[in-house]
């Protein structure tokens, strides 16, 4: 299993880094909650309690500062699916699907189980750029492409068959279920009348990943 993400992410010490942690927690929360476009930096600065000219001097203008936001936390996901991938291969190669799948979704659980309202912050800002046709081509491509490629590679791997096309469909409908997850919108409450609760993650994803594994093998596998 994936090593449980920390729950603030530190670039240093020292007074000026604190302050440039505290205006990237605040913005966490204020994409997290209204969008990109929904929030300015005079907000931020206000939430910070910071001027604007800091901001801007620190991360220079809002689509930077949304995307050192984005990029911050990501690194700490990517550094713990590969490890967990490692672990797999390391027991096994090729590693069975579902070991490969679980290396790449159980991340997203221990981030969500997080008690750093940080990392549900992230969670929910990722489900928002994951869906977005404007930021998801470009924030998800720049911070998440090359660590998923090696896990397409794993997958080829325990998939010999598998055409790479349908292996990056699958991946596709493994993203989209991913992100309905982590957005947490509480739908399936209602939906199954309280028999489920969106915020179960344990149980989220202990179903989620062999649903997954099987529809990779499903497709992938031998005709």
């Amino acid at each position: 299993m994936a090593k449980k993400p920390v729950g603030r992410p530190r670039g240093g010490d020292g007074a000026t880094l604190d302050r440039g942690e505290i205006i990237l927690d605040v913005s966490e929360g204020l994409f997290a909650r209204h969008g990109y476009d929904g929030v300015t930096l005079r907000a931020i600065a206000r939430a910070a309690c910071v001027d604007v000219a800091l901001i801007n001097y620190y991360f220079g203008p809002k689509q930077q500062l949304f995307d050192t936001v984005f990029q911050r936390r990501a690194r700490i996901l990517n550094d713990d699916r590969l490890r967990a991938l490692a672990a797999a291969l390391a027991e096994c190669q090729p590693a069975p699907v579902e070991r490969i799948i679980e290396a790449y979704l159980r991340p997203l659980e221990m981030a969500q189980e997080s008690e750093d309202d940080g990392w549900r912050n992230y969670c929910a800002l990722l489900a928002y750029v994951n869906n977005s046709s404007v930021w998801g081509p470009v924030l998800m491509n720049r911070h998440f492409d090359a660590p998923m490629e090696q896990f397409v590679d794993a997958l080829a791997a325990a998939l010999p068959r598998a055409r790479r096309a349908d292996l990056y469909w699958c991946y596709q409908f493994m993203s989209g279920a991913m992100s309905l997850t982590f957005a947490n919108t509480g739908r399936i409450d209602t939906m199954s009348g309280g028999l489920c609760r969106a915020d179960d993650f344990r149980t989220a994803y202990d179903r989620m990943i062999p649903f997954v594994a099987a529809g990779f093998e499903r497709v992938c596998g031998p005709l």
